[in-house]
């Protein structure tokens, strides 16, 4: 009788939080939402890299890289 009152002490405890959860990983939306999110961010970020003013910025600082005297 008493294995049965900790099986469900123990099964409560875990609903309720108490004890500590064996995964140590991420879910599946876990991974989902990541993957969305760094899609988002590498989309922003090829915006920004692709726009003009990055863009003239960038092909100064390499001109004045190559055309520097040595």
């Amino acid at each position: 009788m008493s294995w049965t009152r900790e099986l469900f002490t123990r099964a409560r405890d875990r609903m309720s939080g108490r004890l500590p959860r064996d995964d140590a990983g991420m879910t599946t939306s876990e991974y989902a939402m990541g993957t969305i999110a760094a899609c988002a961010f590498a989309a922003a970020l090829y915006q920004v890299i692709t726009s003009d003013t990055v863009s003239t910025a960038l092909e100064s600082i390499i001109g004045k890289a190559l055309n520097a005297p040595f």
